[in-house]
């Protein structure tokens, strides 16, 4: 064990309380995952942060002690933002700091996706972090509908519109190139789906800090909703946030999508979804053309010779 190797410890064990834990593994890989985004010092900061956002001020107040200065605080929260470690959201003026899950949060934000981060992600997501995210008592993400045959009367939550979602958001609006494709390609397995990159979406606070650090670019609702009728015509799965608010929409797939990964490993993998729809096959208007079993993204629908 490093020196340095204990407040990396001290953190993993501090963001392991919050819903979406962090939990400790027998190789290491998340301390591994914990160095790529925050140094030795901007770690022990990251001990006085939680999922509440705090003003600069709130923050040097409980870490005052430590000996660091009001000005070091702010340029050391501004450099994790930068990083993609933590979130931050301005109201009135000012500026706001939280810590994030690790998945959907920090990978999303992340400025400088390197191999090895990609590899540790991968073994970390398909392990203890994949058990502890599956096992949250509220899912932290949620399936809604594309649209295409739900009809108008059948109202169940606006906020499960995903054209009403784009339609009414404050903020601007931005598109993301999605990571989990794009590390598949990277490592020889190209997406089945889709050739398209940018389909995930972000919106309000995420879509300014993405458009500020160059990590995505703004589009209209135009184009916001063009995006969501190609992501339809592949089949992808909208995934966003699992609150009213939403911030970020993935569109994924099952062949590079880290999330829906863990939910196919899962032997009743619709227990662990929060959703408001439940699909069902029409017997009597099904002309067995394969098409949904084509579709489905987690492997959900057969079809027998019969």
């Amino acid at each position: 064990m490093e020196n340095t190797d204990t407040v990396y410890i001290d953190l993993q064990q501090h963001l392991d309380k919050q819903a979406v834990g962090f939990p400790a593994t027998k190789s290491g890989v998340e301390l591994r995952i914990l160095k790529h985004y925050f140094t030795p010092d901007q770690a022990g900061l990251a001990l006085h942060l939680n999922y509440r956002p705090q003003s600069v001020t709130e923050i040097y107040d409980q870490a005052k002690s430590t000996g660091v200065s009001h000005e070091s605080v702010k340029s050391m929260l501004e450099e994790m933002v930068s990083h993609g470690a933590i979130g931050t959201m301005e109201k009135d003026g000012e500026h706001y700091y939280y810590t994030m899950p690790l998945l959907v949060g920090m990978i999303e934000w992340t400025s400088n996706v390197t191999p090895q981060l990609i590899m540790d992600f991968g073994e970390y997501v398909t392990g203890e972090y994949g058990r502890a995210y599956a096992g949250t008592r509220v899912s932290q993400m949620r399936t809604i509908p594309v649209q295409q045959s739900i009809q108008v009367e059948h109202h169940v939550t606006t906020y499960d519109h995903i054209r009403e979602i784009i339609n009414t958001t404050d903020g601007p609006i931005a598109v993301n190139p999605c990571m989990c494709r794009e590390g598949a390609k990277s490592r020889g397995n190209p997406c089945q789906k889709t050739e398209r990159m940018e389909t995930c979406m972000c919106f309000g606070d995420w879509a300014r800090h993405f458009i500020k650090t160059g990590g995505s670019k703004e589009i209209t609702r135009e184009e916001a909703l063009e995006i969501m009728r190609k992501n339809e015509e592949d089949g992808l799965v909208l995934q966003p946030t699992n609150y009213q608010k939403i911030d970020f929409v993935c569109a994924c797939c099952g062949c590079c999508c880290g999330v829906l990964q863990i939910q196919k490993a899962l032997p009743n993998p619709a227990i662990q979804w929060a959703h408001n729809y439940f699909a069902a096959v029409e017997t009597e208007s099904c002309i067995c053309c394969g098409t949904c079993v084509e579709r489905c993204q987690v492997n959900a629908v057969t079809l027998d010779e019969k």
